[in-house]
């Protein structure tokens, strides 16, 4: 056994004594387990290596925000907040990895009792953890569960780490084969995992899993003591927000196909079917973005690009000539609307000049149009 493994274990022991038992909680579920039914849907396989950049988008349409929001930040990336209780975001892949690689750069949250989280689940409740306690500086805990099994809970190990898993990134990764499982601090390894050793192999993640980043409050006062006692305790929410960051996540599959099937329902990595074909989420990924409109137009034939040309050219004379009919037109009504003004002020004009010849000879203030209408 590896020297750093040694005193990895050797540390895990001490710290447990501290923490006593270690019932990991995190966000975790199955919409349909395989082991109980054999409708379940077939897994899509990412059938790629590909890293997803939380600084500058949502990752696409290939991760699914499954509990709260997320906030996205061009300097910390995709924020997992924890403000009021029953908060825990939580985003997952619509695909999944049959053996592979999951590198994660993450911020861990602050908040005694908080708990950052990087899992990888398959449909059958096969599992493997990153978790780290916002009230411990000083230690991450790496984990694992076979079908859902949590009858006894010493699987963790508990890594000393030199460096404050909440005051900055670090890079924690997961690499897994059907021989053995490996987690790495910063490229170091610091846990190997054989098959053999996860009780004969009966506990050994072997199925297809996805991925599930989340942040979560193992110390809220409704959840068992014990695990209340493992988060490191009770949250205290007043104190908050709580926030968990990732910058990215790459994430590559040692399998190539269109889709995982289970072939029955023991569960075991050998009933596993690889379904043949293309994947559909490995041409989304990899497929082109959409082309700029300089980009459209440098892709035409120069014949084209002069019969737009000539079109537009067109278009553009005859809107001048267009707008040029309007303006006359407009200029004319207008001279015909001042000439109509200008007779009317004519008429008022000499009203008013026959008005005032009356009243300078003693007569009546009313105007010839009335005494032409009869009225006196």
């Amino acid at each position: 056994m590896p020297a750093s493994i040694t005193r990895t274990i050797f540390t895990t022991l001490f710290f447990s004594s501290i923490f006593i038992a270690s019932p990991v909680v995190a966000q975790t579920f199955t919409a349909c387990n395989p082991l109980n039914r054999t409708d379940c849907p077939h897994c899509p396989a990412l059938s790629t290596n590909h890293t997803f950049d939380f600084l500058t988008s949502t990752a696409g349409p290939t991760w699914n925000t499954t509990a709260g929001a997320l906030v996205y930040s061009e300097y910390n990336g995709a924020q997992f907040t924890i403000a009021d209780r029953g908060d825990a975001p939580t985003t997952q892949t619509n695909f999944y990895i049959f053996g592979g690689e999951v590198e994660v750069w993450m911020k861990a949250a602050t908040g005694q009792g908080v708990i950052s989280s990087i899992v990888l689940q398959s449909d059958d409740l096969d599992e493997v953890d990153w978790e780290i306690l916002g009230g411990n500086e000083t230690f991450v805990e790496s984990n694992y569960f076979g079908k859902g099994n949590t009858t006894s809970y010493d699987r963790a190990i508990w890594h000393p780490v030199k460096f404050t898993p909440q005051d900055d990134f670090h890079n924690y990764t997961t690499r897994w084969t059907q021989e053995e499982i490996e987690w790495f601090i910063d490229g170091a390894s610091v846990r190997v995992l054989k098959y053999e050793e996860a009780n004969g192999g009966k506990n050994f993640p072997q199925t297809p899993m996805n991925v599930r980043l989340g942040i979560w409050a193992g110390g809220d006062e409704d959840n068992d003591p014990e695990i209340v006692k493992w988060a490191g305790g009770k949250t205290d929410y007043s104190k908050g927000p709580y926030t968990m960051s990732i910058k990215s996540a790459r994430v590559k599959d040692y399998s190539m196909g269109k889709e995982y099937v289970y072939g029955d329902m023991t569960g075991s990595w050998e009933s596993i079917k690889i379904v043949p074909g293309n994947s559909t989420i490995e041409k989304q990924l990899n497929a082109p973005p959409p082309l700029t409109a300089s980009q459209r137009w440098n892709k035409l034939s120069p014949g084209a690009r002069i019969g737009i040309g000539s079109v537009i050219g067109v278009t553009a004379i005859a809107l001048i000539i267009l707008a040029g009919i309007y303006c006359v037109r407009q200029r004319k009504a207008g001279r015909q609307e001042r000439a109509m003004a200008d007779l009317a002020l004519e008429n008022e004009r000499r009203e008013l000049d026959a008005y005032q010849m009356r009243m300078a000879k003693g007569g009546f203030a009313v105007s010839s149009r009335e005494v032409e209408g009869g009225r006196f």
